[in-house]
């Protein structure tokens, strides 16, 4: 893929403007239960009350992951952080939907107990790590879990809600020397992805993957990549990967326009990645960031970790090699995509989808 001075911004325009708008017909999206029904759509899945609301009368609805508060922040700010991802949606003029399982239950949209359950780690460890691939399993053994990005944005698609926000995607890994016994992976983000109509607001690629490979998988299924505001695509705790971005957009109502002429044009079977970076001024200082990086990837590869164990000790490592530095700029870039991600919402609240 071209190096980000090798591209040019596509065009940007201006953001539409809309007449209200009339709920969404039923036949076109996933029938989400009425605002009185408290029982899940299935057995297995859950859909709050407050969220069956909104998706019955059309509002915006912003899908959250779960991984980030249990498994990826430190006990207690995940509580914070959880209130404040909502809060923020809400400010935008959405509805938070945070989702997670419990009990062998898919729940769309958490209410404050089940947010405190999910913040704080049970002691036999029992809180799991949820992909797509573990929702069937943990479902019908009854067990309980944090979503990842590809099964929060394939359990929000289920219901029918169409925007979801995170801090950084999954990609291609990096790959060890050969001969360090690592086997080439790809995280089931990118899968999801190419097979699910949602829009995904994040910070880019975790920088501590593999971003040129990763913007070439998504190029290769179809994934459309827009920069917000930039022309080079965001490295998580970076403003700046080194790569660029195919798209650049101004206005989050460019945003719903894309889906939906997507979605007119008949291809909208992949996602969209909605790219926002940190602002320079508040992105981990770059020297840093890669002397880490380099310290972390030579620690794990002579202790042989390999797979699903590389990311969350690299972010482990970060947290501790760079002050707290990595943490502050993680607690920000996921706050602001909320933001981003509820006012794309409501504007692809107020562009229905059109009737056949």
């Amino acid at each position: 893929m071209p190096s980000r001075r090798d591209r040019r911004p596509g065009p940007s325009r201006s953001a539409p403007t809309h007449p209200p708008h009339p709920p969404r017909s039923p036949a076109r999206r996933p029938a989400p239960p009425s605002p009185q029904e408290s029982s899940p759509v299935s057995p297995a899945l859950h859909v709050h009350p407050e969220v069956a609301e909104a998706l019955a009368t059309g509002r915006g609805v912003v899908a959250l992951e779960s991984t980030l508060l249990a498994h990826g922040l430190p006990e207690g700010d995940n509580r914070r952080v959880a209130d404040e991802l909502e809060a923020t949606v809400r400010a935008a003029g959405a509805v938070p939907a945070t989702i997670a399982v419990f009990d062998g239950v898919a729940h769309i949209g958490l209410d404050a107990d089940r947010l405190d359950r999910l913040c704080t780690p049970p002691a036999d460890g029992a809180l799991r790590k949820l992909s797509v691939r573990d929702l069937g399993p943990a479902a019908g053994l009854g067990l309980s879990g944090a979503t990842t990005v590809a099964s929060t944005a394939a359990l929000a698609h289920r219901v029918g809600v169409e925007v979801f926000a995170t801090g950084g995607l999954g990609g291609v890994h990096r790959v060890f020397p050969v001969g360090s016994g690592a086997a080439f992976d790809i995280s089931a983000d990118l899968g999801v992805l190419a097979r699910t109509p949602i829009v995904v607001v994040c910070a880019g690629v975790k920088s501590i993957l593999d971003v040129p490979n990763t913007l070439e998988y998504l190029e290769t299924q179809s994934v459309a990549v827009l920069g917000y505001r930039t022309d080079a695509f965001p490295g998580f705790y970076l403003a700046d990967s080194g790569q660029g971005v195919p798209w650049r957009v101004e206005q989050p109502g460019e945003v719903a326009a894309i889906l939906r002429a997507q979605q007119e044009l008949g291809v909208a079977s992949a996602g969209v990645v909605l790219a926002q970076p940190l602002p320079v001024d508040r992105q981990l200082d770059p020297t840093l960031h890669d002397a880490t990086l380099a310290q972390g990837m030579e620690l794990l590869r002579s202790r042989g970790v390999v797979g699903k164990d590389v990311t969350p000790a690299l972010l482990e490592f970060f947290h501790h090699h760079t002050g707290g530095e990595s943490l502050r700029a993680n607690i920000e870039l996921v706050s602001a995509n909320a933001g981003l991600a509820g006012q794309v919402a409501v504007e692809l609240a107020a562009t229905p989808r059109a009737t056949p």
